[in-house]
């Protein structure tokens, strides 16, 4: 293999969310705290997740009181809770192989731990080594450095042991801010100016799970 522990995304990287989960729990939420604004695209939704990010959406673009934070994380909350994403295919047998030669899986998300064991234990009867989820504070999730520098703290890695595996920019900058290698999944996007810009900044992009399996394995 050529890296000792992968670091995953979670959301249209592992599994397929957006569309289903987090996409229409976010205009759910619109409809009550922003009624008179127009129905938000599932393309400039992903857009804005892409760039400046979901907290700065919720905070600098909609502008979001405090309160309508939290209204906006319970509505979020019962939908994560309803449904489970299916796993983009090929990918639970490309864990469960993985680690299997010893290779450690951490996980590094927007989403909560809470779910993401829930998923992984449904569609890959395992748990991740590691997760650092939503349910951090903000200055300690992605793209800031520290989950990078703890999962090589926990596990004795060098920068060059690990590569980061992501389809948004927050995971590429927080692989930037660690010199570690970067991945793109460029099977969850069809928005060009996302394919653009992480074909042209990432270390390596995959337009299929089958593609990145063989650069792993081989």
């Amino acid at each position: 293999m050529k890296y000792k522990c992968l670091i995953l995304d979670h959301d249209d990287t592992v599994v397929k969310s957006t569309p289903d989960i987090h996409y229409p729990s976010f205009v759910d939420s619109l409809k009550t705290l922003r009624p008179k604004m127009e129905l938000l695209s599932l393309e400039k939704f992903v857009s804005y997740c892409f760039n400046p990010g979901f907290s700065e959406l919720c905070k600098d673009v909609m502008k979001f009181t405090k309160e309508e934070q939290e209204f906006q994380y319970r509505v979020w909350k019962s939908y994560t809770k309803e449904k489970s994403p299916d796993f983009y295919p090929g990918f639970p047998e490309f864990i469960k192989e993985y680690k299997k030669l010893g290779g450690i899986i951490c996980v590094v998300s927007h989403s909560e731990s809470e779910q993401i064991i829930r998923d992984y234990i449904l569609h890959c009867d395992m748990t991740p080594d590691l997760i650092f989820g939503w349910e951090l504070e903000e200055h300690l999730r992605k793209p800031n450095a520290y989950p990078i520098l703890e999962i090589m703290k926990r596990f004795h890695l060098s920068n060059n042991e690990m590569l980061v595996l992501d389809d948004l920019k927050p995971g590429l900058d927080m692989a930037r801010s660690c010199n570690v290698a970067f991945a793109a999944a460029g099977w969850s996007h069809v928005i060009p100016e996302i394919e653009n810009y992480m074909r042209k900044n990432s270390d390596y992009y995959f337009s299929t799970v089958e593609a990145f399996k063989k650069f792993i394995f081989t």
